[in-house]
């Protein structure tokens, strides 16, 4: 891996961690049960656009096992993996069919979504029951609500870095 490659996604890598330290420092009581803000899943949507896919992917794995090492452990880091590698596809394929009316907005709305079908799945197989399923639904308008979050700031940011070329 060349230096300059192996040091943006250390940097990456590294943000990832901090905006999921800070996220883990705010109160959510204003969320569903389970809900986050997901700040962390900014660097998965600016990196899926700006770096090659196998670079995104393994800052999002990086990130995922260093987060649960650091801060919600073994358990914390299934729940984080089964909505990742969710949220991760689904974006994945939405930049890939190149949906020409969907923003980065949308592409993040889709993973918000998708991050929470994730996490509800592996609860349910987790605790052998699939009635967790029906919490799913409870938790889309939370999606809804971070995505939109998530992909404005992630749309800013990549903007932001294509125009003075920092990657």
């Amino acid at each position: 891996m060349r230096n300059k490659k192996m040091m943006t996604i250390s940097v990456f890598v590294s943000l990832g961690i901090i905006l999921s330290y800070v996220e883990h420092l705010l109160p959510t009581q204003f969320l569903m049960a389970g809900a986050k803000l997901g700040l962390a899943n900014i660097v998965t949507v600016v990196t899926l656009v700006l770096l090659d896919k196998k670079s995104s992917l393994l800052i999002l794995l990086l990130r995922i096992c260093l987060v649960s090492l650091l801060f919600s452990g073994f358990s914390g880091f299934l729940y984080s993996l089964a909505g990742g590698m969710f949220a991760y596809l689904t974006m994945l394929l939405m930049l890939k069919i190149d949906f020409k009316d969907v923003s980065l907005v949308g592409v993040s709305v889709v993973g918000s979504v998708f991050h929470g079908f994730g996490q509800v799945v592996i609860a349910s197989v987790l605790f052998q029951n699939y009635k967790i399923l029906l919490y799913f639904p409870s938790l889309l308008l939370t999606a809804l609500i971070t995505g939109i979050f998530i992909g404005l700031i992630s749309n800013y940011l990549t903007e932001r870095l294509i125009k003075a070329a920092v990657i």
